[in-house]
């Protein structure tokens, strides 16, 4: 009988390497804005009342403010033009409440400016989850059929993975890219004292980190995939 160990795949470790990335990230951010939450803005503003005043400052009126339920589920819908704040965001006057909000109105700038990396994503969504969804239906598939004529759909199947991955990709610029047009505005309006300022940027960075991680995690499970799978050969 062969040593157990001749069994152990190594490849696993790419996905441990992911998976240890994307909860660090997912615990910087929980504990940067939980820390910053409980600092208050000098002028004593809200989430939504920060969110509007930049709307109208960058000439955008045609975009609602709403609230949300959840925890940091605040987001920007370029489909109905709605900028949702959560329930840690929208009514609360910390710092950090004021940067997420800054940085979900970036968005709304980067959809009225025709912003092409923020268009690129939104016309990624579709295939990417088409992509993520039949991939390892084809892999498994092929890895069934067997054979060498079975390698274009595993070949298939990695391709639709890797638009899942080009989505990731094509996040950061996006959402790095809102962070800076967020922190430009609340300096140049000076809503923000410079104290505060570099508390936001903090929250926005550790935010940032989660959207990295994510990157990574993904190219990780395609370069597993690749590797076990990319020149596989039946003899």
């Amino acid at each position: 009988m062969m040593p157990y160990y001749y069994y152990f795949d190594w490849t696993y470790l790419l996905i441990l390497i992911g998976v240890a990335l994307s909860l660090l990230a997912s615990a910087k951010v929980r504990s940067t804005y939980a820390k910053y939450s409980r600092v208050q803005n000098h002028a004593g503003l809200t989430g939504a009342q920060t969110a509007e005043r930049i709307l109208h400052r960058e000439g955008i009126y045609d975009v609602t403010v709403q609230h949300i339920s959840g925890n940091l589920t605040d987001h920007y819908d370029p489909r109905t033009k709605t900028l949702r704040l959560s329930d840690a965001v929208y009514a609360s006057a910390s710092v950090a409440a004021v940067g997420v909000a800054a940085h979900e109105c970036g968005h709304a700038i980067q959809h009225a400016k025709g912003y092409v990396p923020l268009r690129l994503r939104g016309a990624l969504v579709p295939v990417a989850n088409f992509g993520s969804g039949i991939s390892w239906f084809l892999i498994i598939a092929g890895l069934l059929i067997g054979g060498n004529s079975s390698q274009w759909l595993i070949n298939a199947g990695i391709a639709a993975f890797s638009l899942a991955v080009l989505f990731q990709v094509v996040t950061l610029p996006v959402e790095f890219n809102a962070s800076g047009r967020a922190l430009r505005i609340l300096e140049s309006s000076g809503m923000l004292y410079d104290t505060e300022l570099t508390q936001s940027r903090k929250v926005l960075s550790a935010a940032a980190l989660t959207y990295v991680a994510g990157a990574a995690a993904a190219i990780l499970q395609l370069l597993r995939l690749i590797i076990l799978f990319g020149g596989r050969r039946d003899d």
